[in-house]
């Protein structure tokens, strides 16, 4: 008769060494190093080209007095920072929570720069400063995300006194009276609390329903 108690021994020690696996990739999951680099590297191009292209209309067709050599300067630190990541970083480099928050919090500073530039809260680009927030929202932890969107408010509430103005070739000063400001200042306020919260929550369920999907499906490999 053979002895059949380490088998035995062994079949029930397998169940906890997989949950041990299983909480290591949720753990995993938690920790946010799920975001590819090169997927915010596109993403920052886009901004670029908008960046690029707002700034050439504003000259061309609106005859817009603007600080064009430190706008580019601005724009062109994001182009060197993408050109970095495309040469010397692997195409599929996943990164950390750290690594993640660090860009998103350049990306926002850079904004803010370029904006403080073209005129404060009497540019109407100025909504988009709520887009890293929404960035962090959905990939970072809720600490991070609570950071960028202080950070957002307190450049826009800076914003509202600190700028260089809107001028025409002209010498005419473009500005929107001060109860639009206002405005404009607390939607962006608004919209940073609200699509950061609402993309937090939404985030969320989806990671429990996948984690809980990925959970049954471990769990029927092991009766199997």
């Amino acid at each position: 008769m053979y002895d059949l108690a380490p088998l035995g021994r062994h079949a029930m020690d397998m169940p906890a060494d997989m949950t041990d696996r299983d909480r290591g990739v949720f753990r995993m999951r938690v920790r946010g190093n799920w975001v590819r680099l090169r997927t915010l590297v596109l993403l920052r191009w886009w901004a670029i080209i908008g960046q690029a292209s707002a700034l050439i209309v504003a000259d061309r067709v609106y005859s817009l007095d603007l600080e064009m050599g430190l706008c580019f300067l601005v724009i062109g630190v994001s182009v060197i920072s993408n050109l970095v990541a495309a040469f010397i970083f692997a195409e599929n480099k996943r990164l950390s929570e750290q690594d993640t928050f660090l860009v998103v919090l350049f990306d926002m500073l850079q904004l803010g720069f370029l904006l403080y530039l073209t005129g404060g809260l009497n540019n109407p680009f100025t909504i988009l400063i709520v887009g890293p927030v929404t960035v962090s929202a959905s990939a970072l932890s809720g600490r991070s995300t609570a950071f960028l969107g202080v950070m957002a408010i307190v450049m826009v509430t800076l914003m509202m006194q600190f700028y260089l103005p809107l001028r025409k070739e002209d010498g005419e000063i473009l500005k929107v009276p001060d109860v639009f400001r206002f405005g404009s200042w607390a939607a962006i306020v608004i919209a940073v609390l609200f699509l950061g919260v609402y993309a937090r929550w939404i985030v969320q369920e989806m990671r429990a329903m996948s984690d809980a999907l990925q959970a049954t499906q471990m769990a029927l490999a092991r009766e199997q």
